[in-house]
């Protein structure tokens, strides 16, 4: 089954999105499901039981599910034009984390989306950890989405997004040396 949104968030725009998700259906073995021509998604699990053909196309992506390790493409990186994280429902953060790892561990440079249950809620934090492109769920309106891009000001804490803590961005004030102290005794 193909999955094609119409348009995506990327690069805190609204686009058009020419790329497909191809998605497994219950009675579909990754092994024998016919990959279609033009940009397309793939499964994991169908990159590695097809490997041999689909290393020959010049644009595909693979998406990786929530229980699926980075690590396993770490070597094949160079052959995607997008990697996409699968969030099967909206309570499952473990997709945070993969994309954390695919850019600070794995140097992965390219298009990172976010497929699957994805909602206006969750882009800020998607963002934070990697995330550049974002397929929302096609029953909200993209246009609103994009505005949870820009929910907060300033972050508190380090991470893909800006590596350095607030605490180290904010100048102090230096505190006076010891012997300058006065006793309150």
């Amino acid at each position: 089954m193909l999955d094609a949104h119409p348009q995506i968030i990327k690069g805190r725009e609204v686009v058009a999105d020419d790329w497909s998700v191809l998605r497994l259906a219950e009675t579909d073995a990754a092994e024998t499901i016919e990959v279609p021509a033009g940009k397309i998604i793939v499964p994991l699990t169908v990159w590695l039981a097809q490997r041999a053909v689909l290393e020959a196309r010049a644009e595909l992506g693979v998406w990786l599910a929530p229980d699926e390790r980075a690590e396993s493409i770490k070597d094949d990186l160079g052959r995607f034009a997008v990697i996409a994280i699968d969030f099967p429902k909206f309570t499952d953060g473990r997709g945070y984390s993969t994309a954390f790892n695919l850019r600070r561990r794995l140097g992965w440079t390219g298009e990172l989306r976010a497929i699957g249950d994805v909602l206006r809620d969750q882009l800020f934090q998607m963002q934070r950890c990697g995330f550049d492109a974002f397929a929302t769920r096609q029953d909200r309106s993209i246009h609103d989405a994009l505005k949870g891009l820009s929910v907060f000001s300033e972050t508190y804490q380090a991470s893909i997004d800006n590596p350095v803590p607030l605490f180290r961005r904010v100048p102090r004030e230096t505190l006076p040396a010891s012997s300058d102290v006065v006793s309150q005794e």
